[in-house]
């Protein structure tokens, strides 16, 4: 039975609101510093605390490890939980997603070790290759900074549009230079764009969020990322100045094991490829 406690997006993201990011209470503070509890890690469900809940079953207690698993349903609390000492680490994004969490409110989370990719991929209920869309289409991508110019390059790539060049991070529909089929575009949260596939033409799905609901990345997707020279490797993250915590430093070596990479491999089969 899954010892993981389930940690709904909308009560942690009130208690975020009301504490804020630097009203740190003691006890916060306490269980951040305390390195002989547990270590708490947040994690998005798939893949990333089923892949922490194979190490705490099969790797954690011979390496002298108390490992915790907590699961967040968005790409938010996990940052501003490790920031307030809620959790000791996360394990659930990308260095250029954290660059521009950091940035933008003020948090200190750096990365530790990365573990996995999960490629973005282009889905669809209605057609069975890209080039089939009509003009016209509506297609649904991450309204995240970085995930939205991710899903946009994505479908640059792969010749549906044309993104203005030198174009980073930062893109978004505006960049778009060329767009010969007219795409229209529907921004939503990350997790909304898997249910968003019965109302729209297509939709630019994150790895995690399609293989949870129930699309196999592998096979299902129109298109999808290439791994290589890829910069969205997921990795383990803490709030600066935890990196030496000895849980932290056991944890970093059991993920990046001979063990969990033939784990992801073979669950995962393709569709969440080990980065190490």
């Amino acid at each position: 039975m899954r010892n993981t406690a389930k940690i709904t997006a909308a009560v942690l993201a009130a208690s975020a609101l009301t504490l804020g990011l630097t009203a740190c209470g003691a006890d916060s503070e306490n269980s951040a510093s305390d390195t002989s509890g547990p270590l708490v890690v947040a994690a998005s469900p798939t893949p990333h605390a089923e892949i922490l809940d194979f190490v705490k079953k099969n790797l954690a207690k011979k390496a002298g490890l108390d490992l915790e698993v907590k699961e967040f349903t968005d790409y938010v609390t996990p940052n501003t939980a490790t920031e307030d000492g809620s959790v000791g680490a996360n394990y659930f994004q990308n260095q250029p997603y954290l660059d521009d969490f950091n940035k933008k409110n003020g948090t200190h989370i750096v990365p530790v070790v990365t573990v996995h990719l999960e490629p973005l991929g282009l889905y669809s209920h209605k057609v069975k290759k890209a080039d089939a869309l009509k003009s016209g289409a509506t297609v649904a991508v991450p309204n995240d900074t970085v995930n939205e110019a991710r899903a946009l390059k994505l479908l640059a790539a792969n010749g549906l549009i044309t993104l203005k060049s030198g174009v980073g991070t930062e893109a978004t529909p505006r960049d778009i230079t060329k767009n010969p089929k007219n795409l229209k575009f529907k921004e939503l949260e990350a997790a909304q764009t898997p249910r968003s596939l019965d109302d729209v033409d297509a939709a630019v799905v994150n790895g995690n969020y399609a293989i949870s609901s129930g699309l196999k990345p592998a096979q299902d997707a129109l298109v999808l990322e290439s791994a290589k020279n890829n910069p969205y490797g997921n990795f383990l993250a803490v709030k600066k100045g935890s990196e030496k915590d000895p849980r932290v430093v056991k944890l970093a070596k059991l993920l990046t094991s001979p063990e969990v990479k033939k784990f992801i491999q073979d669950k995962y089969a393709g569709s969440v490829i080990p980065s190490f």
